[in-house]
This record gives C-alpha cells, structure tokens and sequence, in this order.
C-alpha cells in the first residue's frame, strides 16, 4: 500500500506542475539560457543535489540521477552523490549522468553516453563508459571546417521557422553525402 500511495503521489506531483518547476521547487539549482528538450529525467527525489550551470543543453531523453538505490535492499541504504554540471555544456541525447559526477565547462558529450566520472573542462567525451575522445577546441575546429564542405542552411530550414515541403526536398537533395549543417 506504501508503495501504491508513493506512485500516485508522484504521479499526481507529474501531472500537477511543469517537471522543471518541480524540480526548482526542490532545489534543483539552474543557471541562465538552460535548454531542456523533451523527456529528459532529473532525479525527482533528489533535485537538490544537482547543479546545472549557464548556457548548458540537455538533448532529448537525457537522465540525470544523484541517487543509486542498488544499495538499498541490502545495505538499508541508497547511496547519493552531487551532480555538478558546468557552463557551455552540450549533453547529447540519450546519454546518462551518474550519481557524484562533475561535468566541467565548454565540454560536448556524444548521444547515448553514459558519463561514470568526472569531464574536465574543454573535452569531448563519448561512448558507454563515456571517454575523452579530443579537445572541445578540437572538435569545433574539425566541424568547422565540414561545414566549407558539406551543405550550410539558415535557420529558414527548422521547424520552429516553417520549413516547408519544398524545402525539405531541397535539404536531403543537397545532402548528397548525408550530412549537412543548419543555423
């Protein structure tokens, strides 16, 4: 019954609030220009102890936990860590941030990792468990230069501008090496 009444609650807490607001409720700390897509899980029961820094982007389905209950059957005890997220953060969709982990600045994580330990500033990490695959710098500078190469649209290109069919048509035409770039 205790656990019934935990899952409504919650369930309840859900659909009551925006997620976000929840969180902020609960302590979750939050810096300027933070970009949140959708379905993206912040450890609800432990809010408080994530920080998340200015101008950081969690993509689509990215979880955030500061707890791990795996200790809590057999030990009585869930073990807890602070999640700290720096500013200029990129955290690609998919991926996951585990309990204790700090995430520098200007760092880039690569969808669908899982990010076991601490990123220092400055690095692009990726993979399951995430690792240091070059310098932000690096990496920005590689993209940089694709985009000389491969196929630049404006932001006229996006949903949100009201890309249209033709548009559409006109991108994957141009995309003859299946990558292009929009603003």
């Amino acid at each position: 019954m205790k656990v019934l009444y935990r899952v409504l609650k919650y369930l309840y807490h859900q659909l009551r609030e925006d997620p976000l607001v929840g969180h902020l409720n609960r302590g979750l700390k939050v810096g300027a220009n933070f970009g949140l897509m959708e379905e993206v899980i912040i450890d609800y029961s432990h809010a408080w102890h994530i920080t998340i820094g200015d101008d950081v982007t969690l993509a689509p389905r990215v979880h955030i936990l500061a707890h791990d209950a795996s200790t809590k059957r057999p030990l009585g005890y869930t073990r807890l860590g602070k999640v700290n997220i720096g500013n200029r953060v990129f955290v690609g969709a998919g991926s996951i941030i585990l309990p204790g982990v700090t995430i520098g600045d200007d760092v880039i994580i690569g969808a669908g990792s899982v990010v076991a330990r601490n990123v220092e500033s400055g690095q692009v990490v990726a993979g399951n468990p995430a690792v240091f695959r070059c310098s932000t710098e690096e990496y920005l500078n590689r993209k940089k230069d694709e985009m000389a190469t491969y196929p630049v649209f404006d932001a006229s290109y996006t949903l949100s501008q009201g890309v249209t069919e033709a548009m559409k048509d006109d991108m994957n035409k141009k995309m003859v090496s299946r990558l292009g770039y929009v603003e």
